[in-house]
């Protein structure tokens, strides 16, 4: 199995950790903005980024995703002429337990007894087959559409693959 990036936070093992109203310090999502573009276009395919193994995906792994779809679609489509929308949102808190790294440290901390952590991120959990983000286009600009999905699937941590589908009328439907 090949090493991919983030294989810290990548798999999971328990409950999601989301209640945040009894957790201080949650830092908010680096993800600004879930849905871009022109909801209301009339596009012939739809282009989705499916995960094939379930794990989870951090929010800064989900914001350089859609950074990098929206700024090369914008570029070559106009920003009326697609709508990006990011599927999954990150609930869960990730936590770490931060340790010491200085001569002396082990006299100052217990190491892993009572470690329960401090939130560092949150992550969105993802099962296998969940669409995690779908770009709605026109026929004209479905083979440059398919090229930002396969940069954008490189930015995520979990294996995924590039769906192409025909949809028919406006994306809210």
């Amino acid at each position: 199995m090949p090493l991919r990036p983030a294989r810290c936070y990548t798999h999971f093992s328990g409950p999601p950790y989301t209640r945040k109203e009894y957790i201080p310090g949650v830092p908010q999502p680096k993800i600004t903005k879930f849905e871009m573009g022109n909801p209301k276009g009339d596009y012939q395919y739809v282009v989705k980024i499916v995960a094939e193994e379930g794990g989870q995906i951090r929010h800064n792994a989900l914001e350089s995703a859609r950074v990098m779809i929206n700024k090369r679609m914008s570029v070559v489509a106009g920003d009326v002429n697609y709508y990006l929308r990011v599927k999954k949102y990150p609930h869960h808190v990730i936590r770490e337990n931060k340790m010491m790294a200085f001569a002396g440290a082990d006299r100052l901390q217990d190491g892993m007894r009572l470690s329960f952590g401090k939130p560092v991120g949150l992550a969105a959990r993802v099962a296998p087959g969940d669409v995690i983000i779908e770009l709605f286009v026109k026929k004209e600009h479905l083979e440059e559409a398919k090229k930002s999905m396969k940069v954008a699937a490189s930015k995520l941590p979990l294996p995924s693959r590039i769906v192409v589908e025909p949809v028919g009328g406006r994306p809210g439907q």
